[in-house]
């Protein structure tokens, strides 16, 4: 009976700390990817966007009557302009321009117990892809970027979310053969 009992603690001590591995990998994995962003078009993209040199991130405002951190907001053009980067989609200084506008819908922090546990903080913007120079939309989609390991719980990560949603979008109209090497 005693071996049965060290074997069952033994049997319980070895699949809690695989389990605390799972963790550490996961928690470590989503350090190394960062927040995670994805579209859902509303009104398809019209046109090509291998047309614009240029990718402005516009205004987007609060529509959640003050509740978005301002840091967001701060924070969102850095994390746009690497995210264009990453993707290998040019943004020139000058050029025709596409101009990324739109308003926050939703945005949550996990409460503080999440933040010891783990939990999942969103954001939701409906973003509008427009051409500057004659001001037609040619898309609209709501972006949405969230996190859901604690090691990536913030404002910075969810505005890190809703760029790499916005250039997901961007980068299924751009075309391969127009992108920095």
């Amino acid at each position: 009976m005693k071996r049965r009992a060290m074997l069952m603690v033994s049997l319980v001590g070895l699949v809690a700390m695989i389990g605390g591995c799972g963790t550490a990998i996961g928690e470590g994995a989503a350090l190394a990817m960062g927040a995670k962003g994805s579209p859902t078009p509303i009104k398809a993209v019209s046109t090509n966007l291998g047309i614009y040199q240029r990718f402005e991130l516009g205004t987007i405002t609060d529509d959640m009557a003050g509740k978005v951190p301002r840091q967001l907001f701060t924070l969102l053009p850095g994390a746009f302009a690497e995210e264009l980067k990453e993707e290998k989609i040019p943004n020139a200084r000058s050029g025709k321009t596409l101009l990324i506008q739109g308003k926050v819908l939703h945005y949550e922090s996990a409460p503080p117990s999440a933040k010891a546990l783990a939990g999942v903080e969103f954001i939701v913007a409906r973003i509008e892809l427009v051409d500057k120079d004659s001001g037609q939309v040619l898309g609209v989609a709501n972006c949405a970027g969230w996190t859901d390991k604690r090691i990536t719980l913030g404002v910075p990560e969810k505005a890190q979310g809703l760029a790499r949603a916005i250039v997901k979008w961007i980068d299924k109209h751009y075309p391969e053969n127009q992108r920095t090497k």
